[in-house]
């Protein structure tokens, strides 16, 4: 099978191009698998396509830009070109732009194949039926939000006449098949990027870290992290240290620099600003806790199944899917209140003064991680392209 994917890849910044990398790696090990053509958003860098392990071949085409009006015609033009078997499209409804008239052009791109009659799976990553529109920084006004429901639940019409579409939550499957009245969505989860040795479970050095990683300012906010942080060294004699490990979101630029001069009297406080693919295995290592200081979600947590494949504790806020995904997949968390900085200064506590729960929480994560490894995850996608490309078979011996 010759293999399109249309996706952000490193070093890209567009959101989900981590994903790309991992999903890449291990569908390039697969035999059923020729060749992958990469058409991807252009960067300034080279793609990061030095893996270790023998594949298949690979071929990059940059053939998009955030928020292009022209990605519509530019992706299928190289579609044409390439000619591939099947097309994977990595998605979420900002992928393309946060321009509107951008963004819906790039989703549109889905229906452009299933005229062409090339099979297809859209993996959406989000729905808006769960996005609240507010925190995620999409608007605040009433009645944009309504305005954005009725552009959303269009543009999901239009995602929803690929083949399949997969996405990560059993919850997801039941809002769009219900909402829409379709049968063609299916669950796939995230899964785990890398599956590692298993971990030691050492008391961690001090001082601890406490993590947090991400694209922050919308709906991801790390105020209220520093300011718990700051409540604990007030009442214990715990060594802490903070790390911020990430960048912007595009909707918030100028973000962290505004966060960083306000705290500035803080100490021991650390932000890295990107993270490139080979420094993530040493950020996680390092860490005691990993911090997930949002006040909304909008799919499934990648961070999450990262933090249990290194074996760490999470500290996250009982809401939405990251409840959901806890309970669906086995992860432990300490739970906190969205909006309540003592609250997270009472869970993130809680975890370094007990060891025994600390390394409990550890291992019913490092066990949820290992279940859907990145390799099962691609096997998935291949066997939904088999049935799809069987079923297209059947249509045309019958049309015959």
């Amino acid at each position: 099978m010759k293999l399109a994917i249309v996706t952000a890849y490193p070093p890209s910044k567009v959101t989900l191009n981590e994903y790309a990398y991992h999903l890449v790696k291990h569908f390039r090990q697969k035999d059923e698998i020729t060749e992958l053509i990469l058409l991807t958003d252009r960067t300034e860098g080279k793609k990061d396509i030095q893996f270790t392990e023998n594949g298949c071949k690979i071929t990059i085409k940059e053939c998009w830009s955030f928020n292009s009006y022209l990605n519509i015609f530019n992706v299928t033009k190289a579609i044409n070109a390439v000619s591939p078997d099947a097309v994977l499209f990595n998605l979420q409804f900002m992928k393309f732009g946060d321009k509107k008239i951008a963004a819906a052009l790039g989703l549109m791109l889905p229906l452009v194949c299933k005229l062409k009659k090339i099979p297809n799976i859209v993996l959406l990553h989000n729905i808006l039926e769960e996005v609240d529109l507010g925190s995620a920084g999409f608007t605040s006004n009433k009645l944009m939000q309504k305005i954005y429901g009725f552009i959303g639940s269009t543009l999901t019409r239009l995602i929803l006449q690929a083949d399949t579409v997969a996405v990560t939550m059993q919850k997801y499957v039941d809002i769009l098949s219900k909402k829409y009245n379709v049968d063609n969505v299916k669950l796939i989860p995230h899964g785990t990027f890398e599956i590692l040795e298993k971990p030691t479970y050492d008391i961690p050095l001090e001082p601890f870290k406490i993590m947090t990683f991400g694209k922050f300012g919308t709906y991801k906010k790390v105020e209220g992290m520093i300011e718990a942080v700051e409540m604990i060294r007030d009442i214990s004699d715990l060594n802490m240290e903070i790390v911020i490990a990430g960048t912007d979101n595009p909707n918030t630029p100028g973000y962290l620099e505004s966060v960083k001069q306000k705290y500035d009297y803080v100490e021991g406080v650390t932000f890295t600003g990107y993270v490139a693919e080979e420094d993530v295995p040493r950020l996680f290592k390092e860490s005691a806790v990993v911090v997930f200081p949002y006040t909304s979600t909008t799919g499934s947590s990648g961070v999450l199944h990262q933090a249990g494949s290194y074996g760490k504790a999470v500290v996250m806020p009982d809401l939405g899917d990251l409840a959901l995904l806890v309970q669906d997949e086995g992860y432990k968390g300490e739970f906190f209140e969205p909006t309540s900085p003592s609250s997270l200064a009472i869970a993130i506590q809680k975890i370094l003064e007990d060891n025994a729960y600390r390394v409990a929480m550890e291992k019913a994560n490092y066990k949820a991680a290992t279940a859907y490894p990145m390799s099962k995850i691609a096997d998935m996608y291949l066997e939904t392209f088999e049935k799809i490309i069987s079923e297209k078979s059947k249509e045309e011996i019958v049309i015959a």
